[in-house]
């Protein structure tokens, strides 16, 4: 069995942010040159997350307009964590959309589902941010 590490690294210019990252993975499993086995890609910040949705923009705004009626990020005095940072909706929302995804790959392929894509998903942004692709099989 061979294993494969890579990280990606982010820095948005805003709080939040979404960005379609298969691509990224995809080219991580070519550069493993693994053609079967599992690819586990997740976020390695708590105020980030990693997930698998359709890659369309009302759902994207859909998801931002959920997120915010479940933990609304002002007032920012109705949270206990905050204090040194004010970003106790982003760890909530975090929870909520998850902290990483594992694929199957197949013939050196991501193999999804119809319309299946990952996500990163930036909840606390403008510092630097990573991803951790892990890459195990044959």
């Amino acid at each position: 069995m061979k294993s494969f590490r890579k990280e990606l690294w982010f820095k948005f210019p805003k709080r939040r942010g979404l960005v379609n990252i298969t691509g990224d993975v995809q080219d991580a499993v070519t550069e493993s040159q693994i053609k079967e086995g599992l690819v586990l890609v997740n976020a390695m910040n708590i105020t980030a997350s990693v997930f698998i949705n359709d890659d369309e923009s009302g759902l994207h705004q859909d998801f931002e307009t959920w997120l915010e009626k479940l933990a609304p990020e002002k007032p920012y005095s109705q949270y206990h964590h905050n204090g040194y940072e004010d970003n106790a909706d982003a760890h909530l929302k975090r929870t909520i959309m998850g902290r990483e995804v594992v694929v199957a790959i197949t013939n050196g392929k991501l193999d999804f589902g119809t319309w299946e894509q990952i996500f990163y998903y930036e909840l606390d942004g403008m510092r630097n941010k990573h991803v951790l692709i892990k890459i195990i099989g044959e």
